[in-house]
């Protein structure tokens, strides 16, 4: 039996509150709890078929029983399962925004097939995975769980992650239903308030914010969650011309679009509905799927068709496609798939997976400073490592690491005492709290149970420091591992002050004066303003939140057994007066400099030596232990005809002593148009190792389809342009140190999004 003719059968057969049912998806709380809002009377909904999913259970017997229930409601319609798995399920990866810092799709590829795998294996159907939201104002927390600044990087994020976490078919045991979320513009808040709305036009929605979406939708992505955000005054889960025009009729995806956590009843909140079933009507008809939670579609949607209202064909869309969902994971065919693998134990922090995200932490840190060099580290003599995050284990996995168990963490201070040997002396001091504010400690431990994320020292700020300068004075080197508790970033964790919290800073000033060399790790889920810190030490590298081999992926780059190869997937900002900031910001009519600097634009109030425009440290950057020199930038022509290709190539030369990998990254710069384009736009990436004195040619072939830009006048238009005319080509290892080509490219007719494709990588 097809697909069409089992729904057509089973639709059939079901009654009004069945199909309403279907699209109930509810959390039966407890231990399972992930928001404020839990659902109550699950078993029996279940059993009366009331409920279609359930997510947040937390244990595979749980899962066995809640799925035993569903086959004893009248048609036997099993259960989906889904979980929150951003970077990782037991075994957790470094943080998103740390993984697209790796530039580096295959390796996020296999860190989401262990994923699946480890889910897959608790019995697991769908995840809400991956957040494809890119994010130009590091204010709002839930950058940490972005690809970062770049759309281009942001869609060889998201096809890698779908493709890690849908494996060969969602039909296999060993794979789950991925979901592309937060549809659409979630990442551009007004002032970086998590939840605030967006507003911006058309073209700048298709250019900037949409491909990575595209991008998933084309890996094969089966469900997209809709975000909690308006879009110019419309919210995402009332937004009927970006949901049922933009993204079923325009892309034709037929998958499931499922609501954030309360999202339809928080139409109430935004004003656009007066009652839950004005809020459950309205959700409907823009193209919302599944009801997460609220249980307004189940309480109100029956009433509304009987008073025709609401159109039962709707209802039945919405329902065909939950059960296509199911159909297509298999759980028709075995409703056990999942929870009949092999026992969860055998899967879950395997030997092989440790390995994995080990190797992720040196792929994802990255080295803003090594004057010396002092890094990598001797491995013998004293070392003190000292600050709030040095001994940490509760800390290390960050933000929406739901399944994580602090047990599991490597702590830094045991992954370089095992790293390094006996021949290191590790002395350890904490030097400081992570912040000494008992209110804002409160705030930050909002999730946790007795392993609080924060806590703070019996003894006085001042005594803390003096023992860390007591250790520090004896050592070799010092080590100082400081940043943000991790539900400093996430969701609803905007920040205003984007510094190191003051008892941080003070300590390193005292380290600095103590007189040793000072290495500052930085643990972090966003970028922070680290100028005064990259004064103050001798070498400085972003870690990120490294998950649960941070000690041993850490202490490996430290002492130099790995190379630390991630380079910033956004700008690092000066001071919170400059975002948002990206590098790839429209030019200008004032980009006057010297005797005119005053007039250019920027801030005037800004030091020397400081780029207005793409923060202390630009998009791309990072450094290794070895150096590359780049040779001159070469294509296989000076002008291109309408439909043609472009090779660019450069010689890449490893001039330095170690073995390393750097990112070659090339980016393209529009000839005068009709509209400013950005200065840059990034379209290419390598990540290339080479051993000491090697040279390869790196090679990258253009399209005219990578010229183009959105024309959209309304946000349903997928229309797209490349501009004819001079073309300039860099390429360089970051978006401000780039050597360039000239190209006369003569473009062809408009290109257009093929209606019946949702887009391309």
């Amino acid at each position: 039996m097809t697909e069409t003719e089992f729904l057509d059968d089973l639709l059939a057969r079901m009654t009004l509150a069945e199909k309403i049912g279907q699209l109930n998806l509810v959390t039966p709380g407890g231990d399972t709890a992930t928001g404020a809002v839990v659902n109550t009377g699950v078993a029996d909904k279940v059993r009366a078929g009331r409920i279609g999913s359930v997510f947040g259970v937390k244990s595979l017997a749980a899962v066995r029983g809640f799925q035993d229930l569903a086959l004893q409601s009248r048609l036997r319609i099993p259960l989906m399962f889904a979980e929150d798995v951003i970077h990782g399920h037991r075994t957790i990866f470094p943080l998103p925004i740390a993984l697209a810092a790796a530039f580096d799709p295959a390796l996020v590829r296999r860190t989401a097939r262990v994923a699946a795998d480890e889910a897959s294996a608790c019995g697991i159907d769908q995840v809400y995975a991956p957040m494809v939201d890119v994010c130009r104002d590091p204010r709002w927390g839930r950058i940490a769980e972005s690809p970062g600044e770049d759309p281009y990087l942001a869609s060889r994020y998201a096809a890698a992650m779908v493709e890690g976490l849908q494996g060969e078919g969602i039909d296999r045991p060993d794979s789950v239903m991925a979901c592309l979320k937060h549809f659409v513009a979630y990442g551009a808040p007004l002032g970086g308030r998590d939840y605030a709305g967006a507003d911006m036009s058309p073209a700048r929605l298709h250019d900037v914010y949409l491909p990575p979406f595209r991008a998933g939708l084309a890996a094969g992505a089966g469900s997209v969650m809709a975000g909690f955000n308006t879009l110019n005054g419309v919210p995402m889960h009332a937004h009927r011309r970006l949901l049922a025009g933009l993204l079923r009729e325009r892309l034709r995806f037929d998958g499931l679009v499922v609501a954030d956590y309360t999202g339809v009843a928080e139409l109430m909140a935004h004003r656009v509905a007066e009652t839950g079933a004005d809020a459950a009507r309205t959700a409907l008809e823009a193209g919302v799927d599944l009801d997460m939670v609220s249980e307004l579609f189940v309480a109100t949607l029956a009433a509304e068709v009987r008073a025709g209202r609401v159109a039962e064909a709707d209802v039945d869309g919405a329902c065909r496609r939950v059960l296509a969902a199911k159909w297509r994971l298999g759980l028709f065919a075995d409703p056990f798939r999942r929870i009949d693998r092999a026992p969860a134990g055998d899967r879950l922090l395997t030997r092989a997976n440790r390995r994995l995200a080990r190797k992720a932490v040196a792929e994802t840190c990255v080295l803003l400073k090594n004057a010396g060099p002092v890094l990598p580290l001797s491995g013998r003599g004293v070392l003190a490592l000292v600050g709030p995050l040095a001994d940490d284990r509760v800390n290390m996995s960050g933000t929406w690491a739901v399944n994580n168990r602090p047990a599991d963490v490597v702590p830094i201070r045991a992954g370089l005492a095992a790293v390094a040997g006996p021949g290191l002396a590790i002395r350890h001091a904490k030097g400081c709290n992570i912040v000494d504010d008992p209110v804002l400690a409160a705030r930050l431990n909002v999730h946790d149970g007795h392993e609080k994320s924060v806590t703070i020292d019996d003894r006085t700020p001042e005594r803390m420091i003096e023992e860390a300068v007591a250790v520090a004075r004896g050592a070799d080197v010092v080590v100082a591992v400081v940043g943000e508790a991790k539900e400093y970033s996430g969701e609803s964790s905007s920040r205003v002050d984007l510094r190191l919290p003051a008892g941080q800073r003070r300590l390193l000033e005292a380290l600095r004066a103590a007189g040793p060399p000072l290495v500052v790790v930085v643990m972090t889920g966003r970028p922070l303003i680290l100028h005064e810190e990259a004064a103050l030490a001798d070498a400085l590298m972003i870690a990120w939140f490294p998950g649960t081999e941070a000690g041993h992926g850490l202490a490996d780059v430290l002492i130099g057994e790995a190379e630390p190869s991630g380079r910033l997937p956004v700008s690092l900002p000066f001071h919170e007066g400059q975002i948002p900031v990206a590098y790839a910001e429209p030019p200008t009519g004032r980009p006057f400099r010297g005797r005119f600097e005053k007039f250019r634009t920027g801030y005037v109030d800004m030091p020397d030596g400081f780029s207005h425009d793409g923060g202390v440290h630009p998009f791309g950057f990072g450094l290794s232990y070895t150096r590359f020199a780049y040779g001159t930038v070469r294509t296989d022509r000076l002008s291109v005809s309408p439909g043609g290709r472009l090779r660019v190539e450069v010689p890449l030369r490893n001039v330095g002593s170690r073995t390393g990998s750097d990112v070659v990254q090339l980016y393209v710069q529009a000839p005068a148009g009709p509209v400013s384009r950005p200065v840059l736009e990034l379209k290419r990436f390598a990540k290339v190792t080479l051993r000491p004195e090697e040279e390869r040619l790196v090679v990258f072939e253009l399209t005219e389809d990578d010229l183009a830009a959105s024309t959209a006048e309304t946000i349903e238009d997928t229309g797209r342009r490349a501009q004819s005319g001079l073309w300039r080509i860099y390429v360089g290892p970051n978006a401000r140190a780039l050597d360039s080509v000239t190209v006369d490219w003569r473009t062809g007719p408009a290109p257009a999004l093929p209606a019946d494709a949702p887009g391309r990588s």
